[in-house]
């Protein structure tokens, strides 16, 4: 993409989520994007970010890096994970990172196990179902509340359909701006009202950007365009393949069909444009 057509960075780019999201000073994004998605009893006022490589409790043990991990200032944890790609396990590795969280609150000595709350939010460009906010918490049988400090937030992005016009509460804001910012030639109307909207904008302008974090941003973007048309190209021949084996199928019936009607193998071979050769081979099968 040609530097003179970037408006605003793609936020689901590496570079341009943590450059908006994942910066000290710009946490005021994170704060308010927290704030109106998980709705808590008292606002999160302040951030720590935090080291983004978790390793386990043993040297082989499998490690955990995320995209922002932070603390408020009661202790909460809170993990941020951009994920572009379909992820079959994805739920899996959501659970398993959140292992981490807890187990460093660990304490030696007389230690009565009490845990701070951990809280994971996945923002997807791929979908487990039609929703475009799941939220999912620790249940009893009677689908009651078990466990109030393990929440999952799994924001499905592609799934947000509202308009600028149709945008009712100030989490819609947040949402509009990651599925549209990348596309976007100027603050729309609607969010230029918005003073903590009309910020993250501003601060999302590509030639706000030094000329080296132009560069980094760039060769992240092409990282991204490039595996697209490799997972487009994948998809196409994934379709290619089932069309040619659906068509060796029905010719396979064919053969079968013509055969139990007495037709002749040189009159079945033109039907189907198989050769004779390949006729015969489908009636040994």
């Amino acid at each position: 993409m040609c530097a003179s057509n970037i408006k605003f960075i793609d936020p689901f780019t590496d570079f341009g989520f943590k450059h908006i999201f994942g910066r000290e000073e710009n946490k005021r994004f994170l704060i308010s994007f927290l704030n109106d998605l998980l709705e808590l009893e008292s606002e999160i006022v302040d951030l720590e970010y935090r080291n983004l490589e978790k390793l386990g409790l043993s040297p082989t043990d499998r490690k955990a890096i995320y995209d922002i991990y932070c603390t408020d200032s009661r202790g909460d944890k809170f993990i941020v994970e951009l994920q572009r790609s379909p992820q079959k396990y994805f739920k899996d590795r959501s659970i398993y990172y959140t292992t981490f969280p807890i187990q460093e609150q660990s304490e030696k000595g007389d230690w009565d196990y009490r845990l701070d709350r951990v809280y994971f939010i996945g923002i997807l460009e791929f979908s487990f179902d039609d929703r475009y906010l799941i939220k999912a918490q620790i249940k009893d049988e009677n689908n009651d509340l078990f466990y109030d400090k393990l929440t999952y937030y799994y924001i499905q992005i592609k799934n947000f359909q509202k308009g600028e016009n149709e945008l009712s509460n100030h989490l819609d804001y947040w949402l509009w701006y990651l599925k549209n910012l990348a596309k976007a030639k100027e603050i729309p109307k609607t969010l230029q009202k918005d003073k903590i909207l009309s910020e993250a904008f501003n601060v999302a302008k590509f030639l706000q950007l030094s000329k080296d974090e132009q560069f980094e941003y760039q060769m992240d973007l092409k990282a991204r365009l490039d595996y697209q048309n490799i997972l487009n190209f994948a998809k196409e021949s994934s379709f290619r393949a089932g069309e040619e084996k659906g068509k060796k199928e029905n010719q396979v019936e064919i053969v079968k069909t013509s055969l139990q009607n007495g037709l002749p193998i040189e009159l079945i071979a033109k039907i189907t444009g198989l050769s004779v050769e390949e006729v015969n081979q489908i009636t040994i099968l």
